[in-house]
């Protein structure tokens, strides 16, 4: 590029950017996919499903359960090797390496230091790509060039007690994170684009879950599951629309991310079944209307994906189930047929028991994806179970191995793309 000229340079830096800027139908560019609601588009489930998948490459890049994000061609990857937090930049047809940016950090310790690496998703949006490490650093960089744009580490030496999880939701130019531990932590947005700290919330610790976005009427709000509740702020001033209590009872997490549907929220924790609520308007705060609770189906390092008005999801006692989710009525509940390998590890959405059995001692550790025709189900035992939404029964159509160490990220679906995340590398297979 020595010779190129002011404006093509130009015009190949808005190409650059616009690459790793456009939200495209396939991308997966933050935790539970485009809008958080573990939905892939544009998969198309083989006819006859295969033993295997094809492997097209394999890059070890160190341990850590984050989900890696999808935009356009580049694939980000957060992990931690030789004492560093690590973002990857990688091309996602051929996993070369692009750049990569890291910071020194300690990891995670005490129960949690099986998996001393981070568990939060990269979020990609507006060109740049924001990530939060396991002991609560928030830093955003250029998406294109890996320049570090800002950096946050404002609740030093408090995070929960299995270390961070929440992944950062960007939404009308702010980064929203759950931060801190208990006694000094709080919800925080700042500005994406140089990060001044737009309006901090400090009602209640974090939890494990991460927060997503609602809107009522023309207002949008942040819901989140911390600590001891769950409630809605303020997009733009960070101000209570909404809280209910929702601590957790003997032992247990908040570890699964709340699910929007319109202005129905629907709720889950461990031991406390699973809940939906309607928010509405009431001056300038927010009501809810309980819509139905389900006590039957308890969830603990999962959160449920909703298809067609029917909610999936894996309980704590490792069963598969399918719920109404107009009455909240269990339509069928179903074991995980399949035996897997022993494993440790803590969850990627929260948590610390170490694994080991069919799916882990702790149980509960899994991760439900909305592929259009078939639901996808990966599980720390690094198989991936396809099987029908039926609300009639639990159907399998194929259980396939994917890693050879444990998962428990997400598999990132695109098209007839696999992204799959293990102990310490990435693979893309090809499922054909």
């Amino acid at each position: 590029m020595k010779h190129m000229n002011p404006l093509t340079g130009a015009l190949w830096s808005c190409a650059l950017a616009a690459s790793v800027t456009c939200v495209q139908a396939q991308d997966w560019p933050q935790w539970r996919g485009a809008n958080r609601d573990a939905k892939a588009a544009g998969f198309n489930a083989p006819a006859a499903w295969p033993k295997e998948f094809a492997q097209k490459w394999k890059v070890t890049v160190g341990e850590g359960v984050a989900n890696p994000s999808l935009a356009g061609d580049k694939l980000f990857v957060f992990s931690r090797q030789e004492g560093a937090e690590i973002l990857r930049c990688l091309d996602a047809a051929t996993g070369k390496e692009l750049w990569k940016e890291k910071y020194d950090s300690l990891g995670a310790t005490g129960p949690a230091s099986s998996y001393s690496g981070p568990r939060s998703s990269p979020t990609v949006s507006d060109g740049k790509v924001v990530t939060m490490g396991v002991r609560g650093v928030i830093s955003c960089h250029d998406a294109a060039t890996g320049k570090l744009v800002w950096r946050k580490d404002e609740f030093q030496g408090a995070w929960p007690r299995f270390f961070v999880s929440s992944s950062p939701l960007v939404a009308e130019g702010l980064c929203v994170a759950q931060v801190g531990g208990q006694g000094n932590g709080g919800i925080v947005a700042y500005a994406l684009a140089e990060g001044a700290e737009k309006w901090k919330w400090t009602g209640d610790a974090p939890g494990y879950a991460s927060p997503v976005l609602l809107t009522v009427g023309e207002a949008k709000y942040v819901v989140a599951q911390s600590d001891t509740k769950m409630v809605a702020l303020g997009l733009t001033d960070g101000k209570l629309a909404w809280e209910a209590p929702f601590a957790v009872q003997g032992r247990g997490y908040n570890a699964a991310t709340p699910i929007v549907d319109g202005q129905t929220v629907i709720y889950a924790g461990s031991g406390r079944g699973v809940t939906a609520v309607k928010l509405e308007k009431d001056g300038e705060k927010l009501v809810a209307k309980e819509l139905w609770k389900n006590p039957d189906n308890s969830v603990q390092f999962n959160t449920p994906v909703l298809k067609g008005g029917i909610l999936y999801g894996l309980t704590a006692a490792n069963e598969f189930f399918c719920i109404n989710a107009q009455d909240g009525k269990t339509l069928w509940k179903a074991p995980f047929p399949t035996p897997a390998p022993a494993a440790e590890a803590q969850g990627a959405d929260g948590g610390g028991r170490r694994g080991g059995g069919r799916m882990g001692r702790g149980a509960g550790y899994g991760s439900v994806v909305d592929a259009g025709s078939v639901l996808l189900a990966l599980t720390p035992g690094s198989q991936l179970v396809a099987f029908k939404p039926d609300e009639k029964a639990y159907a399998e159509l194929a259980c396939i191995k994917v890693a050879e160490s444990p998962t428990y990220a997400y598999p990132i679906v695109s098209g007839n793309r696999l992204f799959i995340k293990d102990q310490d590398a990435v693979t893309l297979w090809a499922v054909q």
